[in-house]
């Protein structure tokens, strides 16, 4: 395809990364800057000007694309975009939005503002946490084939009771498949007796069941479904759409914000969340409060350093588990590192979104892992595939290294694959991909 990416900041330039090897991909943006450093890193078309005119839609090639994705940081900027690519063109269009308030008016309208697909940035935000917070210790979570199959990743820490054990003696989960070690820059496809080190992070695939299982072995701190309380910090949109989905859950919430006008809002729109006028960062609120009981503290500041010290000081009180925004993408691991137990970066999350409608047709839903270091894809079979009919440890013969086939859905039943398992036609298989075998792999699967 042709792609026109309008927008190189970490959003866009994640997308253009995912895209180049497969496509012919035109990134655009007013920032010479951002122009410049894409263009050295990735291996697309560049074109400095305003996404929003005919002029500099024309030059990126509109007449023949096939797809324009509008990926600034502005929602207004992003829509006007795609009408204005529907004007010239025929593309289909995927805006970046982050009122939620934009994308409903959407839904209720197909095609509503030239646009073809809508991605709400603090929506989506909102439901990883959620996913996150569903399972103790895990960084990445992601369901695949309708809710019956999840792919989780679990940092190894020096105290876990997977330390320095082979994968044969932690894999005590049945429907579990261990489906990568990442350790340092290296991404290991692991056999029976790999060791488990301190420090790995270890990606397993499986039933709901058996990974909820293995995430409460690895880390004792309560699930979803057993928290008692969890406090969010911060009044914006990723605050109210994470309070309303863990309303959902039922869930007994609790939400911090400063500002008198918006808490009182908050207030009105959150029946079921107990909302607190204060400021979170004062830790004698904090332990007034007993912040220290709850099972779970989301920090959700207009700041990624609020955020970090929101987190380190409710570590302090005695809170087990934090999860906090980080907008800097580069920021992630180093506050993972000083004390955030997860953190979550919506520019990636919406990447990874707007990435699973960029897939060929057959890849049913991509995850993104460690900054697309590896993916995790979901394929329905067919007789093209060189799993068709044929036992896995065969098929695995004729497929790169770097592949694991970790569930297989049939039916609407989820099958454990092992070597002489065979797959079947309209089988939806559950596969992790080194990144760099992705287009080879996806070609032969």
């Amino acid at each position: 395809m042709r792609v026109i990416v309008v927008g190189a900041g970490q959003v866009g330039s994640n997308i253009a990364a995912s895209l180049d090897h497969d496509h012919h991909v035109v990134v655009v943006d007013t920032d010479p800057s951002r122009i410049e450093a894409i263009t050295y890193s990735h291996d697309v078309l560049t074109v400095q000007g305003d996404g929003t005119a005919i002029e500099t839609l024309e030059e990126a090639g509109i007449e023949n694309a096939d797809l324009v994705i509008a990926s600034t940081d502005v929602d207004e900027t992003n829509i006007v975009i795609c009408g204005a690519a529907k004007a010239v063109g025929d593309p289909f269009t995927i805006a970046r939005v982050k009122q939620t308030g934009l994308l409903r008016t959407w839904e209720r309208s197909e095609g509503a503002f030239g646009v073809d697909f809508m991605v709400g940035t603090n929506l989506q935000t909102a439901q990883s946490i959620v996913r996150i917070a569903g399972l103790p210790g895990a960084h990445d979570v992601e369901t695949f084939s309708d809710g019956l199959v999840r792919m989780a990743e679990f940092e190894v820490m020096a105290n876990s009771p997977i330390a320095g054990e082979t994968v044969s003696d932690a894999a005590r989960y049945e429907s579990l498949t261990f489906a990568a070690l990442l350790r340092d820059d290296d991404v290991i496809v692991p056999a029976g007796e790999t060791v488990i080190k301190t420090g790995d992070a270890v990606v397993v695939i499986g039933s709901v069941e058996s990974v909820r299982a293995f995430a409460d072995f690895v880390t004792p701190p309560p699930s979803l479904e057993d928290v008692r309380e969890i406090v969010i910090v911060g009044g914006g949109e990723i605050a109210a759409q994470t309070a309303r989905l863990f309303e959902a859950e039922g869930i007994d919430t609790r939400l911090i914000e400063r500002d008198p006008a918006r808490a009182r809002e908050l207030a009105e729109n959150l029946p079921r969340t107990m909302v607190l006028q204060s400021d979170a960062t004062d830790i004698d609120f904090l332990v007034r409060e007993h912040v220290d009981e709850s099972d779970l503290v989301v920090a959700t500041l207009d700041s990624d350093e609020k955020n970090l010290l929101v987190s380190l000081l409710a570590k302090r009180v005695g809170v087990e588990r934090t999860i906090g925004v980080v907008d800097a993408g580069e920021y992630v691991d180093l506050f993972e590192t000083v004390g955030l137990d997860v953190g979550v970066n919506p520019r990636l999350v919406t990447a990874e979104e707007i990435t699973r409608f960029t897939r060929a047709r057959r890849t049913e839903n991509v995850a993104m892992l460690e900054s697309d270091r590896a993916e995790v894809l979901e394929i329905e079979v067919d007789r093209d595939s060189v799993l068709f009919e044929t036992p896995i440890e065969e098929a695995m013969a004729d497929l790169p290294d770097g592949i694991v086939i970790g569930a297989i859905t049939r039916d609407g039943k989820l099958i454990t694959p092992r070597g002489e398992t065979v797959v079947e036609d309209d089988d939806h298989v559950v596969v992790f991909v080194d990144t760099r075998v992705v287009d080879e792999a996806t070609a032969a699967l």
